[in-house]
């Protein structure tokens, strides 16, 4: 058997791939983080999948679970949120699998800041404008951020920023972040990108938290941070399709 790690995409059941779908239809056992998901996404499971909301499980819980269906011989479709490669505890878990010999392999998803941007219809990078996008996050009550790693490192650069796991910080963080972007620099948050239930706030570092506090959000929410959330009417072109650029025959 083997434990797939998939990306569940940012919620709706329409935005799993192709591999995605067959892993969850072909799995006895599927693991899920209830606090993210559409339930819709679950109707992509045979009948009588063996269904574990993770919401409230420690790692070591999670871990017995999937030992368990090891020794059963049963795959296991083991949903993360949005893409395995960033905060999905992938680390911990398949160390865990490594050491009780439990074979595993991943299938990416699309991620929640591009759920966010396609929503919103921007790009993150514009020619000229912003060319780089810094995936980040912040520490409150959790994992302690390395060393270098500051926001206002990240801020003095003018990437358009992703902060994920942040929202709840939403004050403190658009008050330091405006010393580096300005208080007019244009934000968007957006909660439960492509959910029924998604929000899409845009503002400024000035007036988003109160944004935030109004609309009550308390989780998943991406917050984006610079120019590109507000395209100017013209910008320079892409020299990938600048027609003075010398082609390939």
């Amino acid at each position: 058997m083997t434990v797939h790690f998939i990306g569940a995409g940012p919620g709706a059941a329409d935005l799993l791939t192709v591999r995605a779908v067959t892993l969850l239809r072909d799995s006895p056992v599927c693991l899920y983080a209830g606090t993210y998901l559409d339930p819709e996404v679950l109707a992509h499971c045979a009948p009588g999948t063996q269904l574990i909301d993770t919401q409230r499980l420690d790692l070591d819980q999670i871990t017995a679970h999937l030992v368990r269906a090891h020794e059963a011989g049963k795959d296991v479709a083991r949903l993360c949120s949005g893409d395995p490669s960033i905060y999905s505890a992938l680390t911990e878990q398949t160390r865990r699998l490594d050491a009780h010999g439990v074979p595993w392999d991943i299938t990416p998803g699309v991620p929640a800041y591009a759920a966010a941007a396609a929503v919103l219809g921007t790009e993150l990078t514009i020619p000229e404008v912003v060319q780089s996008v810094v995936l980040t996050r912040t520490q409150a009550r959790s994992t302690k951020m390395p060393e270098g790693e500051a926001l206002a490192n990240f801020a003095a650069t003018g990437a358009t920023l992703v902060l994920h796991l942040a929202i709840t910080r939403i004050a403190t963080l658009a008050d330091e972040l405006a010393e580096e972007y300005g208080p007019t620099c244009p934000v968007a948050v957006v909660y439960r990108a492509s959910q029924p239930e998604q929000v899409v706030l845009r503002g400024t570092l000035a007036d988003i938290a109160a944004q935030v506090e109004s609309a009550g959000l308390r989780q998943a929410a991406v917050i984006l941070v610079g120019r590109a959330m507000n395209i100017p009417a013209t910008c320079a072109q892409s020299h990938l399709y600048d027609p003075a650029r010398q082609r390939g025959e």
